[in-house]
């Protein structure tokens, strides 16, 4: 496939005709649940710049997330924005992003390290969870997550509420979409080399975890095929596409074997919001490494300022 053919590719995912009833019904689903949020500052890991605290919150069917929280010192009316992780990452505390004048969360989604004592399939493991049936689906309540962190950030008197961002790569590029798609709070979305997308496609075009993790799960049981791929089709970021309305930066390496490069352009292609596309032609999943970093960071601080 040439470089042509990959920036003209489309997606193959159908849009389920229930899509948004399932999705809307989530969201009430969630609304349900009281957040029963918790914030502890960490004495040990906060310095006299940034103060760091350990939060807590509840999400979809009542499950505890875990998230640290970095608050730089000084004044009110800074901008926000949510971290998301890998598949599989540990949450780091994020100082870096507070001594640049953030208000940051690094959030650790349901099944990952500090947010597993109640959902902890394991990696391998937590991509095929409740695979064949959409409400049972791991991700629904991953999504749920992403969406109850923004209310994090809303929450703190040191937030101004008009400059919310989110970031993250591969997995953390999928929540960052789905995070804008579900909250119009959010005004930037950073999403490098962004997993969950185009997801039919991924798996026949590339050939590494977590995408693996589904051909594994069908290859045991193959009479699941066609209930995984349209159990898939309500998690893939294509479908939330006409739902993001946020200045979006995307990056796609074309190198990249587990989130391959024509998946990014498939979402990019399907964005009516404003957008930008960074292509990093020796790239593989690091997707741009140091240098997409220090673009991102600047792209977000334009997107964010006052």
């Amino acid at each position: 496939m040439t470089a042509t053919d990959i920036a003209s590719f489309r997606s193959s995912t159908p849009r389920p005709g229930d899509f948004d009833r399932f999705w809307d019904n989530t969201r009430a689903d969630l609304a349900k649940i009281p957040m029963s949020l918790t914030v502890e500052r960490s004495t040990l890991r906060s310095t006299p710049e940034v103060d760091t605290y350990e939060v807590t919150f509840a999400s979809l069917g009542g499950c505890e997330v875990f998230a640290w929280l970095c608050v730089p010192a000084g004044t009110s009316g800074r901008p926000g924005l949510v971290v998301y992780p890998g598949y599989s990452g540990s949450p780091s505390v994020p100082r870096f992003w507070a001594k640049l004048g953030y208000v940051v969360l690094q959030l650790s989604p349901r099944g990952h390290h500090m947010s597993d004592s109640a959902f902890n399939p394991g990696f391998p493991g937590l991509m095929t969870s409740g695979i064949d049936e959409k409400s049972t689906y791991a991700y629904r309540g991953i999504y749920c997550d992403a969406w109850r962190a923004v209310d994090v950030l809303l929450s703190r008197p040191e937030v101004d509420a008009t400059r919310i961002g989110v970031t993250g790569g591969s997995q953390g590029g999928a929540l960052s979409l789905i995070a804008g798609a579900g909250r119009p709070e959010v005004k930037a979305i950073a999403a490098d080399v962004p997993f969950m997308t185009s997801i039919r496609d991924a798996l026949r075009l590339g050939n590494s975890y977590p995408y693996e993790e589904i051909k594994d799960f069908l290859r045991l049981q193959p009479s699941y095929e066609q209930r995984v791929l349209e159990t898939l089709d309500y998690f893939d970021t294509v479908n939330f596409a006409e739902r993001i309305t946020a200045p979006t930066l995307l990056s796609v390496g074309l190198r990249d074997d587990i989130c391959p490069p024509q998946t990014g352009y498939a979402l990019y292609n399907k964005l009516t919001c404003p957008k930008e596309l960074r292509v990093y032609p020796d790239a593989a999943h690091e997707g741009g490494g140091f240098v997409h970093a220090q673009l991102k960071q600047e792209w977000l601080g334009r997107q964010l300022a006052p």
